[in-house]
């Protein structure tokens, strides 16, 4: 097997001027998982031109820079080991599996969780998922960035963050994973969540801004250039004081972009309670919120059966954390 990732070669420009070679690549290539010391392995085995001549990790792109990229070398990775993690099921049949995950497990092995992921929970209940053959479902061997790719991720068509609760669809078949993508790609998939926010928005919202990475690079942010995002809000009931309000929202992705509801959201003034990249925690906690995380429940799922055509729809009960923030606010 080549030790290149199989998207390579591939050529970008710099857009901008004064940021390092490493730098630039790490984010323009945009891969999960993919570690600065990976592409910084890739710039010292010659795997990168900046104007035709070797590229060096430290040196500084000036706009309009032409970056040429071979490939980037595979490293080890985690392994897909089936863990015997709980999971509540709603529904489950030989093509797919509707599961409600819990706050705190993230859904497929990446940097910093190579295990105890959906993933890993999901082959232990089934041994087989879509993209992967009978004889790889004990142990998977995870291939190098861009090391975190498809092939520690079988059968995910769609994603939940760490600390967000609630249902998600996965594909145990190949028929079924390629349908769902579809409806997915096509809007058809309706995906509804409940969030509660701090402040008071207007009834209806629709947020139509793009997202990209923050300055920061440690966050998403509606930024000029970035991918086209929509999210569509709906206030549901007004909580806590005058001095301190706070609203749960019926929310329904159009799109579906990295911490989209979360970015959107703040950026229009409404955060999500408990959200410690893009809200005020501290404040929540002052409000008398015990929060475990982010206020945001994936609650409603709607699809059609990729294989038999079946209409489905589900729903998931509120946490108990946010259950008991409500209650909360709704006492005063």
């Amino acid at each position: 097997m080549s030790p290149l990732a199989p998207v390579f070669p591939c050529r970008l420009v710099a857009a901008q001027g004064a940021e390092r070679l490493d730098r630039f690549l790490t984010e323009a290539l945009g891969a999960p998982g993919l570690s600065r010391t990976a592409v910084q392995r890739a710039i010292a085995m010659d795997l990168v031109r900046v104007d035709g001549k070797p590229g060096a990790a430290g040196q500084r792109l000036a706009a309009g820079a032409v970056i040429e990229v071979d490939g980037v070398p595979r490293a080890e990775g985690p392994s897909l080991e089936p863990e015997p993690i709980p999971l509540r099921v709603v529904y489950e049949d030989e093509h797919l599996a509707v599961i409600d995950k819990p706050r705190g497990l993230v859904v497929h092995p990446a940097a910093g969780s190579p295990r105890g992921t959906l993933v890993n929970a999901l082959l232990a209940r089934y041994g087989v998922l879509e993209g992967m053959a009978a004889e790889d479902a004990a142990q998977q061997p995870a291939r190098g960035a861009l090391e975190f790719g498809d092939d520690v991720r079988p059968g995910i068509v769609h994603r939940l963050d760490k600390d967000t609760t609630g249902l998600l669809v996965v594909a145990r078949s190949a028929e079924a994973g390629a349908g769902l993508r579809r409806q997915i790609g096509q809007r058809t998939m309706v995906r509804e969540y409940l969030a509660l926010v701090r402040g008071s928005p207007r009834e209806r919202l629709r947020i139509d801004a793009p997202i990209g990475r923050a300055p920061d690079r440690k966050r998403m942010a509606v930024v000029a250039g970035g991918r086209h995002a929509c999210t569509h809000v709906r206030c549901v009931e007004r909580l806590g004081s005058t001095a301190a309000p706070y609203t749960l929202c019926e929310v329904r992705l159009e799109t579906g972009r990295t911490h989209q509801i979360r970015v959107h959201l703040a950026f229009c003034g409404f955060p999500v309670a408990a959200d410690p990249l893009y809200g005020r925690p501290e404040a929540d906690r002052v409000a008398g919120l015990e929060l475990q995380g982010q206020a945001l429940h994936a609650f409603r799922l709607s699809f059609q059966h990729p294989v038999t055509g079946l209409a489905l729809s589900f729903e998931a009960p509120i946490p108990p954390d946010l259950a008991q923030a409500l209650d909360r606010l709704r006492e005063g």
